[in-house]
């Protein structure tokens, strides 16, 4: 409807005087909506093509050789991959290799060269290639396909950690891409789809994810830090409770795969325990826990038991006594031999931490140290109650049992003791006990540490 010159001779006008409604009077056009459109459009075009313009440089010039355009070509239409992830990476856009693929089917490599790159000189004819055998080239598949094998489970051992007999097949989707990044500059994509098992579309859907940053970056750090401060002792249960106390909200299953990726795990190790019986030596006592490890304040029920350490410089003994209130250490003897100065000693300094209104329970198996006249003079003399198991029933000390296990758990299987002395192991077991009583959180009681457990009850300092 309007010229050229109308139209910047109306946005001239505009610029002078500032108003829409001013230039429709003065010119007696274009409408107010049209002046609008001009306003908003204008120079937008010539931004737009100057944004499109590619870049023309040595490195990556607007027309570039034959070999370059042929390469890319087989990348899409050859190999198999994407043409957008392709023009991404190189630059061109995907109108251009499109355009470039229709040449070369139509006049071949020659269609694709630069005329203006053309060297004059003497042609002379190539030789015919040598027609091939079959069999030659099918061996050669053969041989170029082991080789792909092999490589790939080279790189499956080298990046992936894997074992020596991994089946390339069995990969999660997420290590196939990494052995494939690897790997796609010596062999065509859809060959190593082809060997792996995964289809492309999985492929560049994994691809995509991986270049997308972790948002757990800082929670793995995090609870990598967690993990190393307990010594490998704390599972996902306790690293929750612990990320929980420090105000971090994340779910127990997100701690799990973090762990697992970490390859953080807690060991464990099944072991023959050590064995006090000696016999019916003094009369038993009944069993006045009866399993029920449950006790209103502290002071009420105590648990203990003998616990041996098999260390190559020798045996170390353990004689704790376990409070039912919350699990604390009341206190405990560590010597290497399982003798009556070992529990006699252990029970003089828990009877010194009674009050003289205080007078709980001890729950012990049926070993010889609990039935010496020894430990029965001194439990007679404090007033305190003597409780035992069933012979040969474990469970009925179950409480106690468990802290030995998470004991030897956390601090005594899976390490190397060969060249610790038993002086170094006392120092080292004892500090864990001090560790365990502090600062060892607990699920029952609300991820606290017995000790902070009993200072937010305000039953100490």
């Amino acid at each position: 409807m309007y010229t050229k010159e109308q139209k910047e001779a109306a946005l001239e006008l505009y610029h002078q005087l500032g108003s829409v409604t001013a230039v429709v009077r003065k010119m007696g056009y274009p409408t107010r909506e049209t002046l609008h459109l001009w306003i908003k459009t204008e120079g937008k075009l010539k931004n737009k093509r100057k944004e499109m313009e590619l870049v023309n440089t040595v490195e990556h010039p607007r027309n570039p050789p034959a070999e370059t355009k042929i390469s890319i070509i087989k990348r899409c239409f050859e190999y198999g991959e994407s043409v957008k992830s392709v023009s991404e990476e190189t630059g061109y856009t995907r109108a251009t290799i499109y355009s470039w693929r229709k040449k070369y089917l139509k006049e071949g490599a020659a269609g694709l060269m630069n005329t203006k790159n053309i060297q004059p000189g003497k042609l002379e004819p190539g030789n015919p290639p040598d027609p091939k055998d079959e069999e030659i080239q099918g061996l050669r598949e053969q041989v170029l396909q082991m080789r792909m094998e092999i490589d790939i489970l080279k790189e499956s051992i080298g990046l992936l950690k894997k074992d020596l007999g991994v089946d390339a097949a069995s990969l999660k989707n997420r290590e196939k891409v990494v052995v494939i990044n690897a790997l796609k500059d010596k062999y065509p994509l859809p060959d190593l789809l082809k060997s792996l098992g995964m289809a492309k579309s999985s492929y560049y859907y994994q691809k995509s994810i991986m270049a997308c940053p972790d948002k757990y970056t800082a929670l793995r750090k995090k609870i990598e830090g967690l993990f190393r401060d307990s010594q490998g002792r704390y599972g996902y249960r306790r690293l929750h409770g612990s990320l929980r106390n420090e105000g971090i909200k994340v779910s127990e299953k997100v701690i799990r795969r973090i762990m697992s990726e970490g390859g953080m795990s807690v060991k464990t190790r099944k072991h023959r325990k050590y064995n006090s019986y000696k016999g019916e030596i003094t009369p038993a006592v009944p069993d006045l826990v009866k399993r029920d490890f449950h006790s209103d304040k502290p002071n009420q029920k105590w648990l203990t038991d003998i616990t041996e350490f098999a260390l190559p410089a020798g045996k170390v003994y353990l004689s704790p006594i376990v409070d039912c209130f919350d699990g604390m250490l009341v206190c405990w003897r560590i010597g290497t031999s399982p003798d009556a100065s070992l529990v006699n000693g252990m029970l003089d300094e828990a009877i010194g931490s009674l009050s003289p209104d205080e007078h709980p329970i001890i729950h012990s198996d049926r070993g010889c140290h609990y039935r010496w006249p020894g430990w029965i003079q001194r439990m007679d003399s404090a007033g305190l109650l003597r409780s035992m198991s069933r012979k040969g029933c474990s469970p009925d000390n179950a409480a106690c049992e468990g802290l030995f296990g998470r004991l030897k758990n956390e601090m005594f299987y899976n390490r190397d003791w060969m060249d610790v002395s038993i002086k170094e192991f006392i120092h080292v077991l004892d500090g864990y006990l001090m560790w365990y009583n502090e600062k060892r959180i607990k699920q029952s009681l609300g991820y606290k540490s017995p000790k902070g457990y009993r200072q937010s009850l305000g039953l100490v300092a």
